[in-house]
């Protein structure tokens, strides 16, 4: 099942890196002009982001304000923050969302890149193994291959193709694919031939530079969105520090455990996420106050007033809660009415009668008086 899912989502990229590559001749630049197309899809998404981060900016000194004076009590610190975030418009996580998005992009590339043949040229699972055949009677064994080189078998079965590519001539879809760039070998892994650095010559040094590369530009970059996004929020702050020591190393590992050509990829990304900052930096530095029009003022104040809104209805409905437990009737012990010609006590009976003696009681009262 997830298998299949993944096929499905890797084909519109694989269509795009063909479309690019059979332009080009050239998988590296196919590979460049791939990022660079999707940076475009993207760039609407981002320019949200962007932009409310650029606006968390501007008013931090309100945010540090609320945070000293309700210092002592958090639960109203938050509904101070939510209410000035309703105000500005902004959403202080819309910065961590888009952070993440090289990931999920750079996994299918990776299955794009590991299987050629199922992933890039879509060939079906028959025509793969008819391929294999005809391979096989060449001398192609792939029961040969052990550890990383298994993994990686359509690799290597791709390689043998652009080798005896006339004996597949019968097969349809499939195409040679020369993964050479700049004397570079895009399908080796750098830490398998890092020790021959100083012995292997360019087609090594390039490879290892490619990682260390990848490292530098992705600091650069994190730096280049925290110059005109600020600190932001906790949230914000939070997440630009853990991208600014997280993704260079991310991509470190990348570039030298995984093949060459997705160290390419993640250059090229990093270069063009770096001119998007600076560019909409300065766009949106100058063009914020004029952004500032009667209609977004009239949608913040809109959403505070339903903000508001709620806030006085919880409470109310809370008071309300309150007043129903005070009103609640205690019960009482229920108390037996005396029995009939009982006395309350022996000192004010009198006969069978039972009274209450007062101070002006006089047993003789009412006696004959001579």
């Amino acid at each position: 099942m997830f298998s299949t899912i993944g096929y499905y989502i890797c084909v519109p990229f694989a269509w795009v890196l063909r479309l690019f590559y059979n332009l080009t001749g050239s998988y590296g630049l196919a590979l460049i002009l791939f990022t660079l197309v999707v940076k475009l899809v993207l760039l609407p998404f981002q320019l949200k982001s962007k932009k409310s981060m650029l606006r968390m900016n501007r008013f931090q000194p309100k945010v540090r304000e609320i945070q000293e004076k309700y210092a002592r009590n958090q639960q109203k610190m938050n509904e101070e923050l939510q209410l000035l975030y309703a105000q500005e418009g902004v959403n202080p996580m819309s910065g961590c969302l888009w952070s993440l998005l090289p990931f999920p992009i750079i996994i299918a590339l990776y299955s794009i890149i590991r299987q050629p043949l199922s992933r890039f040229m879509l060939l079906s699972a028959e025509t793969i193994e008819r391929v294999r055949e005809i391979a096989g009677g060449l001398g192609y064994d792939a029961a040969a291959l052990s550890g990383r080189a298994a993994f990686y078998e359509e690799i290597q079965l791709t390689k043998f193709i652009n080798e005896h590519f006339e004996s597949f001539s019968g097969v349809s879809g499939l195409f040679r694919v020369d993964y050479s760039f700049l004397g570079l070998d895009l399908t080796v892994q750098p830490d398998a031939v890092w020790r021959q650095f100083f012995t292997g010559g360019w087609p090594v040094i390039g490879l290892v530079l490619i990682p260390i590369l990848s490292a530098a530009l992705s600091f650069f970059q994190s730096k280049a969105a925290m110059a005109g996004g600020g600190q932001g929020g906790d949230a914000a702050a939070r997440s630009n520090r853990m991208m600014l020591y997280m993704m260079p190393l991310v991509s470190l590992w990348i570039g030298f455990t995984l093949p060459a050509s997705l160290g390419v990829y993640w250059i090229a990304n990093s270069v063009f996420q770096i001119v998007q900052d600076v560019i909409l930096n300065k766009y949106f530095s100058t063009r914020m106050e004029a952004e500032e029009t009667e209609k977004e003022r009239k949608k913040r104040e809109e959403r505070v007033a339903k903000m508001l809104a709620a806030r006085e209805q919880q409470r109310a409905m809370q008071e309300q809660m309150n007043r129903g437990k005070s009103k609640q009737p205690q019960k009482r012990q229920e108390k037996k009415p005396p029995e009939k010609g009982a006395s309350t006590s022996e000192a004010g009976r009198v006969g069978n009668r039972p009274y209450a003696r007062g101070r002006a009681y006089d047993p003789e009262r009412y006696d004959d008086k001579e």
